[in-house]
């Protein structure tokens, strides 16, 4: 039998087994370079910009910066792999934290998501970030981020989502954004960027957005070659000039186009091929767009909204618009359109039957009680001068 002392005896070597077995979990896991550019990442920002309660105020270096569970420190804004040992994520609160973004984030490449949005970063983006080639997601949107997006950029080949808007960004768009073959979303509006649109675009792009920016040129069939899965195109308020052609329209999986507030002059639209579109809604308004209003747009079978407002339209309103049993919102205010509004507009006691404006035109007989006629029509005289006379 044993003695109570050698039952104690094996009860502490059992104890201490266990215990050495353990120790690893309490023991910095996380690889050195992924902490030292966490440091780094933190030093960058203006310590008065980090709020007692926020994410980077629990980024507290005495723990490991996977170490599990969190309790105190590293609380939020950083993700690990599975391992504990890299730094998949980092997702900052939109705290108000301001700063730059050092290029020793670049260390982190195993990084696959970026978000540092809705904050007061500025400086330029490092081109060091084509280390990140792991990267799916970059969301540098709403901070005070300037300069040039480095060209560098292109390399990272997983990135599918891509959101640098509303900063201060400036200069034209990488010329090879093709190689990103993954990206499905791009979102650099509301910048301060220049130039024509890329040659040619990533293939799987599902949303182009570049809306509020200084961009310049035509809209070229190379540009959108092969974009077969497009859905979305937002480029509004810019400088793009030219005739939008009949094959854009036609881009088998496009459902939204916002091109408003720019110089085209003249849009040209066929019937949808075999009479099936995705297009549910089209924005032209505010551009310099002359002769009659494109008929066609009516025989797409979904559309739901169009708009040509204030532009340079001449005739009368084209039948296929009454006819189309999808159309509910229709602007065509600010041109100079005549004749009488068709009367399939228009329910009982002169009410619309489409919500809109066909306001600020030369038209006969709108119903002035009527919601869809206002703002008044222009006067008589301006008609006359630009029909010469006529009507």
């Amino acid at each position: 039998m044993a003695t109570h002392s050698s039952i104690l005896l094996h009860l502490f070597f059992f104890l201490l087994l266990i215990l050495l077995i353990s120790l690893p979990m309490f023991q910095a896991r996380t690889l050195p370079s992924d902490i030292e550019a966490l440091k780094a990442f933190k030093s960058s920002v203006i310590p008065s910009s980090i709020p007692p309660s926020s994410c980077l105020a629990s980024w507290n270096f005495a723990v490991d910066p996977c170490s599990l569970p969190r309790r105190t420190s590293f609380v939020c804004g950083v993700a690990c792999s599975p391992d504990s040992t890299r730094v998949t994520q980092i997702t900052l609160d939109p705290a108000g934290y301001s700063g730059s973004l050092t290029p020793a984030i670049s260390q982190l490449t195993q990084l696959t998501n970026l978000d540092l949005s809705d904050n007061s970063f500025s400086g330029q983006i490092p081109p060091s970030f084509s280390s990140l080639t792991n990267l799916q997601s970059l969301t540098l949107r709403s901070n005070s981020f300037s300069g040039s997006i480095p060209s560098s950029i292109i390399n990272l080949r997983s990135l599918e989502s891509l959101d640098l808007s509303h900063n201060s960004l400036s200069g034209s768009l990488p010329s090879s954004m093709a190689s990103l073959a993954g990206l499905k979303r791009i979102d650099l509006s509301f910048n301060k960027l220049t130039g024509p649109l890329p040659k040619l675009l990533p293939a799987n792009l599902i949303e182009l957005a570049m809306k509020g920016n200084s961009l310049s040129g035509s809209l070229n069939k190379f540009t959108f070659e092969k974009l077969n899965q497009l859905e979305v195109v937002e480029l509004s308020e810019n400088a793009l000039a030219g005739k939008i052609e009949a094959w854009f329209f036609q881009l088998p999986s496009l459902q939204q186009v916002d091109l408003a507030n720019n110089s085209f002059t003249s849009v040209e639209i066929s019937r949808p091929v075999g009479g099936n579109s995705n297009l549910v809604a089209v924005n032209l308004g505010f551009n310099k767009i002359q002769g009659y209003a494109p008929a066609n747009f009516g025989a797409y079978p979904v559309m739901s909204f169009l708009s040509l407002r204030y532009n340079l339209l001449r005739g009368r309103i084209p039948l296929e618009y009454t006819q189309s049993k999808s159309m509910s919102r229709l602007f065509l205010d600010g041109n100079f359109l005549i004749g009488k509004p068709p009367a399939g507009f228009f329910s009982g006691n002169g009410g619309a039957s489409i919500s809109g404006s066909l306001g600020d035109n030369c038209l006969q007989s709108c119903p002035a009680s009527s919601q869809l006629c206002t703002p008044a029509q222009k006067p008589s005289s301006v008609c006359k001068k630009v029909y010469r006379g006529r009507p």
